[in-house]
């Protein structure tokens, strides 16, 4: 199956839950996330704001950005920059109605990446929207940790490993 043909069967699936059921597997993933070892050993976490579609994060950024650094992602261009959370961060909607923090551009090391998917592969290829920013942006931190974030419905077969892969993808 070609990506794009993989994308829309991924959209498909998305639509046959409701969005209280994502909510409820959003929490389950995310307390997942909350008791690994690696989010808890991080201090700088580069996190994602979600879209309607994906693993739910807004409220778990609330929970953590007063107990570790919090880093999200801003689009400029064709580049992810990041963004630091500070005690009164504004947000306003960036490109593909993302929430943005308004804030300068985080220039330091990260701990932990965590990363949101189209899908993922067991062996922790990630299969994104199709414009590159995450694959292009992981690439410029090849050392730092990395964990992606789906639904069960979003895990696939084995595909291309073209791109470096996740290292560890948390799911219902």
């Amino acid at each position: 199956m070609n990506k794009k043909d993989l994308r829309q069967q991924i959209r498909i699936a998305k639509k046959q839950h409701t969005p209280e059921e994502l909510q409820k597997q959003s929490e389950a993933v995310l307390q997942k996330l909350a008791s690994h070892p690696r989010f808890l050993a991080a201090e700088r976490v580069m996190l994602y704001a979600s879209l309607p579609d994906e693993v739910q994060t807004l409220s778990f950024i609330e929970e953590w950005r007063h107990r570790k650094t919090i880093i999200l992602p801003t689009v400029v261009g064709d580049d992810i920059i990041p963004v630091e959370l500070a005690d009164n961060t504004p947000f306003a909607e960036g490109d593909f109605h993302i929430p943005e923090p308004q804030n300068n551009p985080y220039t330091g090391a990260f701990d932990l990446i965590v990363v949101p998917g189209m899908a993922f592969d067991s062996e922790g290829h990630r299969l994104g929207r199709g414009r590159g920013y995450y694959d292009r942006f992981l690439a410029q931190h090849p050392q730092t940790p990395t964990l992606g974030l789906c639904f069960d419905f979003q895990l696939v077969p084995p595909s291309e490993p073209h791109d470096r892969p996740i290292d560890e993808i948390l799911t219902v």
